[in-house]
């Protein structure tokens, strides 16, 4: 289920790195130097983050599996 959450990657100049956001997961964000390693390091948070949920009984969000906002 990991890898069907939408994973936002944009670059911060500010942190000088691609950063990957996910934002149907609170909080659940990672960065990189470049999008490929930012995806990779985001697809390893989303597993902690769901791994985290599940220890804890926290609700888990179904992916919803399509755009979330149109900017």
């Amino acid at each position: 289920m990991s890898d069907r959450y939408e994973v936002i990657i944009y670059w911060s100049a500010d942190d000088g790195a691609f950063v990957a956001e996910v934002p149907e997961l609170a909080g659940c964000a990672a960065h990189g130097p470049t999008r490929e390693e930012a995806l990779a390091q985001a697809q390893t948070a989303i597993a902690l983050w769901l791994d985290t949920a599940r220890e804890f009984g926290d609700p888990i969000p179904e992916p919803k599996g399509r755009r979330l906002v149109f900017a």
